[in-house]
């Protein structure tokens, strides 16, 4: 059966156009599984079946596999049956509505409420950086917009009067309002830091870089990592950690879900799902640390 395997790598470079690391990956799941079906005398690759391949992730499972790898393994001999199914080899595609093991899902991130005040009160609002990194931190925590949202920001995006900012996905536009602290820090910024950062009067940005420009990424990881260094919290402090807290700061204190879901902009709500657990959790741990029959 290996003579197939020039062949199907040929097929997955031209017309999958997998990257090198992951045609690499597809390439050793079946050789694996083509060894696995020589050892148990399966000399024809036609007479396997859905039950052929369930056997053999059983047998990858008791290997002690990861879900996540025999989850890759079935992407990878469903591809190759794919590959088998168009160059007549076989009749029929035997992983048709097999389905992957669920992944669980890691959870993530948040900071509690003081570790929030904390961070937030980094930035030294004397100079006029401060100022722009504290609107920043607090529109971040305010809102629980990305941080691809936040650099793309435009003035007519902010609604200082009526206290909301406008952000747009694509097609998809939403409109979040923005809470009294953050409106605060970023009329300070506007009224007396902003100016001091324009190059270029026409510039419609809302925030700039040191340069006057659009500020990247990379550039504000390495802010919230200048300013996470200055506190004593060991857990780990990502651009999108305030992100994860504003959901779940709001949700612990009664959000429904729906009106979360709007807010971050996620398409499917049984991703917003995930800071309900976090919710469920820290009441269970609450429980277990304060009941006297827990």
């Amino acid at each position: 059966m290996n003579q197939f395997i020039s062949n199907y790598v040929e097929y997955l470079a031209n017309e999958k156009q997998l990257s090198n690391n992951t045609l690499e990956s597809y390439v050793r799941d079946v050789k694996q599984y083509l060894t696995y079906l020589s050892e148990n005398e399966v000399e024809d690759i036609a007479y396997t079946s859905k039950t052929t391949i369930i056997t053999y992730l059983v047998y990858l499972q008791n290997k002690g596999k990861a879900v996540s790898t025999i989850s890759r393994s079935i992407a990878s001999i469903r591809c190759f049956y794919q590959y088998l199914l168009q160059n007549k080899i076989v009749l029929k595609d035997p992983t048709l509505n097999l389905e992957s093991p669920k992944t669980k899902k890691k959870l993530p991130s948040i900071l509690t409420l003081n570790e929030v005040d904390a961070l937030l009160n980094q930035p030294e609002e004397s100079t006029h950086k401060g100022k722009r990194d504290k609107a920043m931190l607090e529109l971040l925590y305010a809102t629980g917009i990305r941080v691809s949202e936040l650099i793309s920001l435009s003035m007519d995006d902010i609604n200082i009067d009526l206290g909301f900012v406008k952000c747009t996905t694509g097609s998809r536009e939403r409109v979040i309002p923005i809470g009294s602290v953050a409106l605060d820090a970023l009329n300070n910024y506007l009224e007396n830091a902003r100016n001091l950062f324009i190059k270029n009067e026409k510039e419609n940005l809302l925030f700039l870089n040191m340069q006057g420009g659009q500020l990247t990424r990379q550039g504000f990881w390495k802010i919230i990592k200048a300013y996470t260094k200055q506190l004593s919290i060991a857990k780990p402090i990502t651009p999108h950690t305030l992100r994860h807290s504003f959901a779940t700061h709001l949700v612990q204190n009664g959000a429904d879900l729906k009106s979360v879901q709007e807010m971050l902009g996620h398409s499917d709500i049984s991703t917003t799902q995930v800071y309900a657990n976090l919710t469920k959790n820290k009441i269970k741990d609450v429980y277990n640390k304060t009941h006297p029959r827990a």
